[in-house]
C-alpha cells in the first residue's frame, strides 16, 4: 500500500513534541511527511522543512497558506492527513480549516479551548466523514490495553474506586518569566485557555480513566491552585469525581511536584481485585488479588490478551515506551483512514482504537466543569455526550 501523505502544522526548531510525532508516524512506514507549516516564523518553517528534506514549494509560511496550497494540488498529490502540534489556541482554527478541505486530522490535546469549538469539530468530522485522532498517547501502551481488557472481562469484579495522578516538577519555579518557550505559552490564558496543569497533563489522566474503565466521569469537585507566585493559571489540581456507574475517584495533576518527571499512575480497585500501572515503568502491570497476593505482568508475556499482544512490538525483556505508544495510535489511525478511503486491502484490525474527536470533546468539557467547580466550591455535573453520541 502507498504511504499516507501528511503535513504538519507546528513542530518547528526547538519543539519537542513535533519530533516525537514524526518519529511515531515513521515507525511502521504507514506515513510520508510531504508538507508543513512548522512555525509562525516563515524563516524557521523553511529551516525545519529543509532539514526534513521537503520540497521547498511545500514548505509554507503559515497554516492558512498550507490549506490553500495543498487544496490546489491534484488529489493524488495533496496531503491526506494533517498533524497539529501547536499551542492550544491554534488547534481549533487549524483543524476546522483542514476538515473543511476534506483532510483527516491528528491533533494534540486538549482538543480546543472551548466546548463550543469542540462540538463544531465533532460535527465537521462526521459531516465530512473524516478520521480525527486526538493524541492521548498513553492509551497506546500495550499494558494499558491489557488493563482495559481485564476490566472488560470482569476480572476486577464490580469497580469501586479509581485513583489517577500525573505529577511533574518542571514548573516548580516561575520558568515562564525566564523566556522558556514551552512554559511561556502554557502560562498564557490567551494561548493555553482557562487551564494550565489540568488542560496539559490532567487531560491525559482524565482520558486514561475513561479508556481503561469504560466509564464516564459525570460529577466533579475540584480544587485548582496556583502555587508559584506570579503565575496566572493553576499549576496544581486535585479533583474528586464520580462515574456514571457510581465509582468514586481521585484525580490529581501537579506541575510543581519537585523532583517528579512524568509520573502518570493509574490504580483501579474492584470487588475481586485491583490493577496498578505507571508510565515511568510502562512494561509492568501490577495485579492485586483479594487474598493479599499480587502478580506482575510483563510486556511480551504469554499471559497477555490478544489486544495487548497486538500492540507489543518487541520480545519480552526489551523495553518499549513513549514513541512506540504514540506509534500504535498512528498505526491504528492509518488503518482507519485506509478503510474510510475505501483502499483495497485495508486491514480493519484495531480500526477506531485511538482517542477520537468525541473523546477530545469530553476532555474539554471535563476541564471546564472542573474550573466551574473550583470557582464555586461545589460538586458540578460533568455528564456530557458530544454531538454524534446523543440520542
Amino acid at each position: 500500500m502507498s504511504r499516507i501523505r501528511y503535513g504538519m502544522v507546528g513542530g518547528g526548531p526547538g519543539a519537542f513534541i513535533g519530533a516525537v510525532h514524526r518519529m511515531a508516524a515513521a515507525l511502521d512506514g504507514e506515513y510520508s511527511l510531504v508538507a508543513g507549516a512548522f512555525s509562525s516564523d516563515p524563516a524557521k518553517s523553511s529551516t525545519q522543512g529543509a532539514e526534513l528534506g521537503l520540497d521547498p514549494t511545500r514548505i509554507y509560511d503559515s497554516w492558512e497558506a498550507m490549506v490553500d496550497g495543498e487544496s490546489r494540488l491534484p488529489a493524488e498529490e495533496r496531503i491526506q492527513a494533517v498533524v497539529i502540534v501547536t499551542p492550544n489556541f491554534l488547534h481549533f482554527p487549524v483543524a476546522k480549516a483542514f476538515l473543511e478541505a476534506d483532510v483527516h486530522v491528528i491533533c494534540d490535546k486538549p482538543l480546543t479551548l472551548t466546548v463550543e469549538e469542540a462540538e463544531t469539530l465533532c460535527r465537521l468530522t462526521a459531516a465530512r466523514n473524516r478520521v480525527f485522532c486526538v493524541t492521548h498517547n498513553y492509551t497506546g501502551y500495550p499494558l494499558v490495553k491489557e488493563a482495559r481488557e481485564r476490566v472488560r472481562r470482569g476480572e476486577l469484579g464490580e469497580l469501586r474506586k479509581v485513583v489517577v495522578e500525573y505529577s511533574q516538577g518542571w514548573l516548580s519555579t516561575l520558568l515562564e518569566a525566564e523566556g522558556q518557550k514551552q512554559a511561556e505559552w502554557r502560562a498564557d490564558p490567551a494561548r493555553a485557555g482557562i487551564s494550565s496543569a489540568l488542560g496539559d497533563i490532567g487531560s491525559h489522566a482524565h482520558n486514561l480513566v475513561e479508556y481503561v474503565t469504560g466509564q464516564r466521569i459525570t460529577r466533579v469537585l475540584a480544587d485548582l491552585g496556583t502555587v508559584v507566585e506570579g503565575r496566572t493559571l493553576e499549576d496544581d489540581a486535585n479533583i474528586l469525581f464520580r462515574t456514571g456507574q457510581g465509582v468514586r475517584g481521585l484525580l490529581f495533576a501537579s506541575q510543581i511536584a519537585v523532583g517528579e518527571r512524568n509520573h502518570l499512575r493509574l490504580r483501579v480497585y474492584g470487588t475481586k481485585g485491583a490493577l496498578d500501572w505507571c508510565q515511568e515503568d510502562p512494561n509492568d502491570l501490577r495485579i492485586l488479588e483479594s487474598d493479599g497476593s499480587e502478580r506482575i505482568l510483563h510486556t511480551g508475556g504469554g499471559t497477555l490478551s490478544d489486544e495487548a499482544q497486538d500492540h507489543t512490538r518487541l520480545p519480552g525483556g526489551h523495553p518499549e515506551g513513549f514513541i512506540e505508544a504514540f506509534a500504535n495510535l498512528y498505526r491504528n489511525a492509518a488503518g482507519t483512514i485506509r478503510l474510510v478511503e475505501g483502499e483495497e486491502g485495508a486491514d480493519p484490525a484495531h480500526a477506531g482504537d485511538f482517542p477520537t474527536v468525541a473523546d477530545g470533546a469530553r476532555g474539554v468539557h471535563f476541564i471546564h466543569a472542573c474550573v466551574e467547580s473550583a470557582g464555586s466550591g461545589q460538586w458540578v455535573d460533568a455528564d456530557y455526550q458530544p454531538p454524534g453520541e446523543r440520542g
